[in-house]
């Protein structure tokens, strides 16, 4: 019994919540409707910025460093 009271309590749920969705739905077309076009400005372009990388790609362990030989020289 508890299972199917459950089952109802979802089913109300999600019709409220569909309507509710609906209803919000509804008003922003409304509202884009009645409001007047926007005109998108025009910025001059923005500078690129490069910069130059010191860090090493990744991050080392704990305990390791660099060295100037290669380990398999």
């Amino acid at each position: 019994m508890f299972a199917v009271f459950a089952a109802e309590q979802q089913y109300h749920h999600d019709i409220r919540a569909r309507e509710d969705e609906r209803r919000i739905l509804a008003s922003i077309r409304e509202r884009s409707a009645v409001a007047p076009p926007r005109q998108v400005a025009v910025g001059a372009p923005r500078p690129t910025v490069v910069s130059v990388r010191t860090a090493p790609a990744w991050p080392r362990p704990i305990g390791l460093h660099a060295h100037e030989q290669s380990a398999a020289a």
